[in-house]
C-alpha cells in the first residue's frame, strides 16, 4: 500500500471586527464577512443606545451569529488582539471601521496599539493625521489601510482623471452623497484631485475676475486651481463627476454607486491583504 502525504492544513479564517456594525456600511460589511469562507466575524462594535448585548446577526436579520454588539471599542480590540499573539507574522485580527470622522483617527491608532490591523473606510482624515498613522504603523511593524472608496470602478475613474489631466488645463470635480455624510468634500474626491495634481501643473487659469454673489457657490478652491463641489441629498448613495473643458469640447468622467454592496469586493480584498503589508497604505489602487 502506498502512503499518501497528508493534505496541508487549511489556513485559519481571518478574524474580523466591524466598527459601526449597525450602520448602513457596517451592516453590509458584516454580511460580506459572514458569507466569505476565509473570514470569521469576532466582534461587532456599535454605540447605538439600547443595542449593546444583542446578537448582531439577529439585529441585522442574518440569523444568530453568536457575536454580541458591544459599545466597548478598546475591550473589543483587546479581545480580538489575542489572535495576533497566536497567529504570528502575517496573521492576526482585522478591524473594518465605518464610523465617523471625529473618532476614526483614534480608532486607527487604537487598533495598532492592540495589534489589530485597521482597514479604514471612513473618510475625513487630515494629511497630518495620515502621516502620523503611517509613522505609527511603521513603528509597530504592522499593516493598515485607509481607503476612501472601495469601488474598483472609482479607482478606474481616478486613473482616467489623472491621465486626462495631462491634456486639459481646465477641470472641476463634483461629488454627490446622501445627506448623512458628515465630511465634505469626500475623501474620494480629495484623492482624485491629489492624483490629478501629481503632474505639478496649475489648473483653471482665470479668464475674468470672478465675483461670488453667494459665498461658496464656485466650490472649494485648491492651491492647484482645481475646484471641488459637494452635493448632499437624500436618495443619493455615492457619485462623482470630473469634467474637463477646452475650446469646443468637454470631457466628462462619472462613477455612480447604486448600492453599497458595490464596495464589498474591495473591502474583502483589503481584509485579505492588509495583514501582509509592511505599513499603512492609502487608496485601493495600492492593493490591486
Amino acid at each position: 500500500m502506498t502512503a499518501t502525504s497528508p493534505s496541508p492544513a487549511e489556513p485559519a479564517p481571518i478574524p474580523v471586527v466591524v466598527a459601526g456594525a449597525l450602520g448602513r456600511m457596517g451592516a453590509e460589511v458584516i454580511k460580506a464577512v459572514v458569507a466569505a469562507p476565509d473570514c470569521t466575524l469576532v466582534g461587532a462594535i456599535d454605540t447605538t443606545p439600547g443595542r449593546e448585548g444583542e446578537d448582531v446577526g439577529l439585529a441585522l436579520g442574518l440569523g444568530e451569529l453568536e457575536v454580541a454588539i458591544s459599545a466597548d471599542f478598546e475591550g473589543s480590540l483587546c479581545q480580538a488582539g489575542q489572535a495576533v499573539r497566536q497567529s504570528g507574522p502575517g496573521g492576526g485580527a482585522v478591524l473594518v471601521d465605518f464610523t465617523h470622522p471625529s473618532v476614526v483617527y483614534e480608532h486607527c491608532r487604537g487598533a495598532f496599539a492592540y495589534g489589530v490591523h485597521p482597514v479604514i473606510g471612513t473618510t475625513g482624515l487630515r494629511p497630518d493625521q495620515l502621516a502620523d498613522l503611517a509613522a505609527f504603523a511603521e513603528k509597530a511593524s504592522m499593516g493598515g489601510a485607509v481607503v476612501p472608496n472601495f469601488c474598483v470602478g472609482m479607482v478606474l475613474l481616478q486613473q482616467a482623471a489623472a491621465a486626462a489631466a495631462r491634456f486639459y488645463d481646465y477641470a472641476e470635480l463634483t461629488e454627490l452623497h446622501h445627506n448623512r455624510k458628515a465630511d465634505a468634500p469626500s475623501g474620494t474626491c480629495l484623492k482624485t484631485a491629489e492624483l490629478m495634481e501629481e503632474l505639478g501643473k496649475t489648473f483653471n487659469p482665470l479668464q475674468v475676475e470672478e465675483h461670488e454673489s453667494l459665498a461658496g457657490c464656485r466650490g472649494g478652491l485648491r492651491e492647484s486651481g482645481l475646484r471641488l463641489h459637494a452635493v448632499r441629498l437624500p436618495g443619493l448613495v455615492a457619485h462623482q463627476e470630473v469634467m474637463f473643458g477646452s475650446p469646443g469640447e468637454t470631457y466628462t468622467l462619472r462613477h455612480d454607486t447604486i448600492d453599497r454592496s458595490a464596495y464589498m469586493p474591495g473591502v474583502l480584498l483589503t481584509v485579505r491583504k492588509v495583514r501582509r503589508l509592511g505599513g499603512l497604505v492609502y487608496g485601493l489602487e495600492r492593493l490591486l
